[in-house]
């Protein structure tokens, strides 16, 4: 079964050339359902190619399907690497990719471009596959660019305004300098071992020189905060969230921005050859990224930005877990991120969609009376993110905890506030939206006290109590009445509008991911060896350079514990501040935080002012240095060439006289050596 494996990225490529060629003509809804079906079936071949893989040694199949390169020493092929690793991330990547297909049905309805839209996201999957599949850094890059340039056509799919087509091409450069460090890294790897394959270079790392070892780890995170968006280079993802609601899902939450994650976990030997502040490195810029992220998001008025910072958060605690020595903990939080963070998202795309494309959370509340499935989906992936017990995200983030501890105290302090933050942050969020006065127009209130009278009033009918429903009817009318206009915190008058529930295809999705999102945990629980069912599964992979905790029961429990009591009084905080208001919001929500640190407004104002000068000064130099070294070089020998022309003259008595004047010079040469 495990010889199917090249059916898991030929399925959605199969979808891409299909829908390229006659997505137009196929239209909507059609090219939904193909597009999604794909992906689906993709998933289905992962399901069987896993239970196959159970049998091969190690688990562990490769597959070569062509040779691709072949230069001289320099040969690759395109192959699959199947592992623990790759296998998990492949079930996770085609899992999720086709709930958000199903759901990209419904959301996307009735636009134009609906065909081009599923044409992208079939791309997209194949290239995270190859990306993930590959058994050597070529293949890798092949994909890790795929989905880079899928981002910026999928950021800047609305590409009418203006804003979109900037954050696609925002993306698209930030992304480059990371992929500068990811291509030095690759160039350094062949030079030193003279293969770019996984299974020949990471065996030889443990003999390597520390000097080579850092230089080669150090190019490949430089790719790694790029593509998962760590400080400095975190100000791209904030910004995709111009794209479709769906993109947000399933590139910057579930997958694309793990990749540098993933690739960190696959080189995990050369990250242990490397001297040992490597490890802090990356722990550190982590833990920082994780808490600037988290400090952002607490003054975030944007539904979708919220998410966004609160991505770039979670994706910075994967990086502490990896610079702390806890591989199977970055996989792990890794997965459950996905199931959680692809349920807010679409969760806040449903939202969005009920709202008329409103995604100012001042402009809502008491959304889950009307869009039930949605809140209630949602309200599992807030517990789940907050840490709550025993969500996915309790486990994972307190396993990631556990690791940083052991690494260093501040560390553990960093990581235990920013969950801290996390808590509040996406309670306030949770609060706002669906809880609260209904601040989604100046009849809000009443429309939504109607429709609770109309909903009892016919309740009150089904048992024939027919006095119970006039009095209910009567204490609705007042209660409207009473509900007068409600003032929204914004300096732009609220518009009506009319919120209702998401269709069957988006909801669909959302139930599923909330169910993963509060069982995942399940797949490693730390009591012991026999619960910890991902630590096992990705041993032959990371089993050799992770750190083995050794937590004894007291002191997993005390962990637990502490995390559990953060996580409620996180929670406990929002609700004193937003549904309570014991204290001004304002307080809380600075400008520092709600600009972003002015981080993203620093880089603009050096990139449009110094940054800029500087690059043309460097283009300058290029142009008259580089370009005119090479230009004069061809200048030089046209120019020799053409007075040397004049020699040859056709003449026969000319070219006699060249040899004759030749030979008595070669005459002259030999003489002038020899000794008599």
């Amino acid at each position: 079964m495990v010889e199917l494996l090249w059916l898991i990225p030929a399925l959605p490529l199969a979808g891409f050339v299909v829908l390229l060629f006659f997505g137009k003509r196929i239209g909507e809804p059609l090219a939904g359902w193909l597009g999604t079906a794909m992906v689906a079936l993709s998933f289905l071949v992962s399901i069987v190619v896993f239970i196959g893989l159970w049998d091969q040694p190690e688990h562990t199949y490769d597959l070569k399907l062509f040779s691709w390169i072949p230069a001289g020493s320099f040969h690759v092929d395109l192959a699959f690497l199947l592992d623990p690793l790759s296998m998990t991330m492949v079930l996770f990547i085609t899992g999720i990719a086709a709930l958000i297909h199903l759901y990209s049905i419904g959301y996307m309805h009735g636009d134009s471009r609906f065909p081009r839209f599923f044409t992208y996201l079939n791309l997209f999957v194949l290239s995270m596959l190859l990306l993930v599949l590959g058994d050597n850094l070529v293949v890798t890059f092949l994909g890790w660019e795929g989905v880079g340039a899928c981002s910026y056509f999928l950021i800047s799919f609305w590409f009418e305004k203006d804003a979109n087509a900037t954050a696609g091409k925002k993306a698209f450069i930030t992304n480059r300098v990371g992929d500068w460090g990811f291509m030095v890294g690759t160039f350094v790897v062949f030079f030193t071992f003279g293969t770019v394959k996984y299974s020949e270079f990471l065996p030889l790392s443990p003999g390597l020189a520390q000097s080579t070892a850092t230089l080669i780890a150090v190019m490949l995170f430089i790719g790694a905060i790029g593509k998962s968006a760590q400080i400095p280079l975190f100000i791209w993802l904030p910004d995709a969230m111009a794209g479709p609601t769906p993109v947000s899902a399933l590139i910057h939450a579930a997958t694309m921005v793990t990749a540098g994650v993933y690739l960190l976990v696959r080189v995990n030997p050369i990250l242990a050859a490397s001297f040992s502040w490597l490890p802090w490195l990356i722990a550190i810029v982590g833990a920082l990224t994780a808490l600037l992220a988290a400090s952002i998001a607490i003054a975030q008025t944007d539904i979708k930005k919220v998410l966004a910072y609160s991505t770039v958060s979670q994706l910075g605690y994967m990086f502490l877990a990896v610079g702390s020595g806890g591989y199977s903990a970055a996989i792990f939080h890794m997965v459950t991120h996905a199931f959680f963070k692809a349920c807010l998202f679409l969760g806040s795309g449903s939202v969005i969609h009920g709202m008329h494309e409103e995604q100012d959370m001042r402009r809502m509340g008491a959304l889950r009376k009307l869009m039930p499935i949605t809140a209630g989906t949602f309200i599992v992936g807030w517990l789940s993110i907050a840490g709550v017990p025993p969500f996915s995200g309790f486990w994972s983030k307190d396993d990631i905890l556990s690791y940083a501890l052991h690494k260093s105290p501040v560390l553990y302090a960093i990581g235990l506030f920013t969950a801290l933050l996390t808590a509040f942050y996406m309670s306030r969020q949770v609060f706002l939206v669906f809880f609260g006065k209904a601040r989604w127009g100046e009849s809000g209130d009443a429309e939504l006290a109607a429709m609770e009278a109309h909903t009892a009033a016919h309740d009150a009918d089904a048992t024939t109590d027919d006095a119970r429903s006039d009095d209910l009817g009567e204490a609705t009318v007042a209660a409207a009445a009473d509900a007068g206009p409600v003032a929204v915190a914004t300096e732009h008058h609220a518009h009506d509008v009319h919120p209702h529930e998401s269709p069957w295809t988006m909801t669909i999705p959302l139930v599923v991911l909330a169910v993963l999102s509060a069982l995942g945990g399940l797949l490693n629980l730390p009591f012991n060896e026999n619960t910890e069912l991902l630590n096992k599964w990705l041993e032959p992979v990371v089993g050799a350079n992770q750190v083995h905790l050794g937590l004894s029961g007291a002191q997993l429990t005390v962990e637990l514990v502490v995390s559990t009591i953060i996580a409620l009084l996180g929670i406990a905080i929002a609700y004193g501040v937003y549904l309570q208001r014991r204290v001004d919001p304002e307080r809380i929500e600075l400008p520092l935080f709600a600009n972003g640190w002015y981080i993203d407004h620093g880089i603009s104002v050096f990139a449009g002012g110094p940054g800029r000068r500087l690059f043309e000064l460097v283009a300058t130099f290029d142009r008259v240095v580089i370009d005119g070294a090479v230009n004069g070089v061809g200048r030089l020998t046209r120019g020799g060439a053409t007075r040397l022309r004049t020699v040859q003259n056709g003449y026969v008595r000319w070219y006699a006289l060249m040899v004759g004047l030749g030979a008595v010079l070669i005459i002259a040469f030999v003489l002038t050596q020899v000794t008599f």
